[in-house]
């Protein structure tokens, strides 16, 4: 007979833990078990592109638990291990490595892969992803070994994070973003404006639409970036921080409804029985998006979809109603968003770019949607509420940093 988890977590990541730390919360006390390709116990992912590249915090400090605690919770972890396939009539999955172990739940919080470059040279060493601690270790390796000078593919969080620490630590950054601003799929112009400003102050050579045609290399080492006009971009490190693909391959086969990650319902619940999927796999029909089915790829997000599968186990259904929000820290700069700016028609600006502290609000028909906030931490607290409530403030008073913003609930 095939071991068996009354619980059974694909995934060590941020949900994945938090599922099994809500249920024992909750005094579920059946069998759970978390399979995971990460040999490392579960631990956070943010600091992976800030404080652990930078040094400033080592890989004890950004575990989620102490090692010991799982054990002591009775959750057996399965590191270095790849579900390879599902059968959701059986009640069992299999692994890489050939076993079999069935399951009463299962919840699929797998995440997703790093998007790859196509082109040819993407196979080349000193081409890193950040997505896991041996993707940072990597990388922290060939500075160690004396490279100094970094391409970083990719204008969004990743991209930028990695070129501020890279800045800190002394390397040559050269920024390539194919679009004509930076965090443009996620942000309005003045925030992308303020941050392409902010890496060009610091050093970074920030490159717009720049079309890059492959990557070549000597020895078996990336040694250049060949743009599309034939110019070559000299470095020693590649980053790719291009997106995500998320992991939906098994499910998928299994016969689970898939899109652009795999379909879920309001209590994350896929189309296959007693199997769940959380976090950044997930496609959710989402409130703040007007209902559109999307996949938010953030901690709060695994961690409330998280709450909400524990919940459903123990047979509390409340539906998944989370607020949005997001953060990024560059150069000293924290950046906090709430709510999600798809489709704004309108932004005011609140305070001054150029003071360091400053907020642009979205609005979409008059109603507050969104806001990203610039080490402006009480209009992102206040704004909340704007955003929950779907406010439509005076856009004289909005804009008006003196007047706070619980005001205008």
């Amino acid at each position: 007979m095939p071991d068996h988890a009354d619980v059974l977590i694909v995934g060590t990541g941020h949900g994945g833990a938090q599922i099994a730390i809500a249920l024992r919360q909750k005094k579920f006390d059946g069998s759970i078990t978390m399979v995971g390709r990460d040999t490392e116990p579960p631990y956070e992912r943010p600091p992976l592109s800030k404080e652990y590249l930078a040094r400033e915090k080592p890989f004890e400090r950004i575990l989620l638990r102490p090692v010991g605690f799982w054990a002591e919770k009775g959750v057996d972890l399965r590191l270095g291990e790849d579900v390879i396939g599902v059968d959701p009539a059986a009640h069992e999955v299999t692994l890489a490595s050939g076993q079999t172990l069935s399951y009463g739940k299962l919840i699929w919080a797998a995440g997703g892969e790093p998007r790859r470059l196509t082109c040819s040279g993407a196979e080349l060493a000193g081409v890193h992803a950040v997505r896991t601690k041996a993707d940072v270790d990597a990388l922290m390796a060939q500075l160690d070994a004396g490279a100094r000078r970094a391409v970083a593919i990719g204008g969004g969080y990743i991209g930028l994070e990695a070129a501020a620490v890279l800045r800190k630590l002394g390397c040559e950054v050269i920024l390539l973003e194919a679009l004509p601003r930076v965090l443009a799929r996620v942000a309005g112009e003045r925030l992308s404006e303020y941050f392409q400003q902010m890496h060009r102050d610091h050093g970074v050579d920030l490159r717009l639409e720049a079309r890059m045609d492959c990557l070549e290399g000597a020895g078996g080492a990336v040694k250049g970036v060949r743009m599309a006009d034939d110019t070559l971009i000299e470095c020693d490190i590649v980053i790719v921080g291009i997106g995500i693909v998320p992991e939906t391959g098994p499910l998928a086969i299994a016969g689970a409804e898939c899109g652009n990650g795999v379909n879920v319902d309001e209590f994350c619940r896929t189309s296959l029985p007693d199997i769940y999927a959380i976090g950044d796999c997930a496609a959710h029909a989402n409130a703040f998006a007007d209902g559109a089915v999307i996949r938010l790829e953030s901690v709060q997000n695994a961690n409330d979809m998280a709450m909400v599968v524990a919940r459903h186990i123990v047979g509390d259904q409340l539906p998944y109603s989370a607020t949005p929000w997001f953060w990024s820290n560059q150069y000293g700069v924290k950046l906090q968003t709430v709510g999600l700016s798809i489709g704004h028609d309108e932004t005011v600006t609140r305070g001054e770019s150029d003071s360091g502290s400053f907020s642009v609000i979205y609005l979409k028909d008059g109603k507050v949607i969104a806001l990203d906030c610039v080490n402006a931490v009480r209009d992102y607290a206040q704004g909340r509420k704007l955003v929950e409530a779907r406010s439509a403030p005076d856009r004289a008073k909005l804009a008006d940093s003196e007047i706070p913003l619980k005001e205008l609930i």
